[in-house]
């Protein structure tokens, strides 16, 4: 379980303005403030929920 690969996500542009399911995935990840890291699991569904929102997400090397 130790060996599950990890993301880090950057919330870099606003969600003023977006259709509210945006708004509802932007929350689902867990950001809660402009450009804020924060690390996931590398799942689909989290792939999944990046895919929906690449213009207010990014994806940290």
């Amino acid at each position: 379980m130790a060996s599950e690969k990890k993301m880090k996500l950057q919330y870099f542009r606003s969600m003023i303005c977006t259709p509210v399911k945006h708004k509802l995935v932007i929350k689902g990840l867990g950001f809660t403030r402009m450009n804020q890291i924060v690390e996931r699991e590398d799942t689909p569904s989290i792939r999944g929920m990046v895919a929906k929102v690449p213009h207010l997400v990014r994806v940290v090397e």
